[in-house]
């Protein structure tokens, strides 16, 4: 019983995990100012970091998370150097 409430629950996020990437990503091509496509992209990283953690809790493998740990710093990084760039027009002084 718990294993396919397990299963069904992290299809069920995967799915709608997906379909937030999908609408980021809409917004990052869409989105009529700069400061609207950094905020895209960084809940693109967000979402991306959270698909592979359920890809890695279905299938057990630790890779998955190291992955998503990887993705989560370099995207705290560029969105922190997009921002400075955005409001100072130089990323390093």
């Amino acid at each position: 019983m718990s294993v396919t409430i397990l299963f069904w629950s992290i299809t069920l996020a995967q799915l709608f995990l997906a379909a937030a990437a999908l609408c980021c990503g809409v917004r990052l091509f869409k989105g009529p100012r700069a400061q609207d496509r950094v905020l895209a992209l960084d809940a693109l990283y967000v979402c991306a970091m959270l698909l592979l953690i359920t890809f890695g809790i279905r299938t057990g493998s630790t890779l998955y998370f190291e992955g998503a740990l990887v993705i989560s710093l370099l995207g705290f990084v560029s969105t922190s150097a997009l921002a400075k760039f955005l409001m100072r027009g130089e990323v390093i002084e």
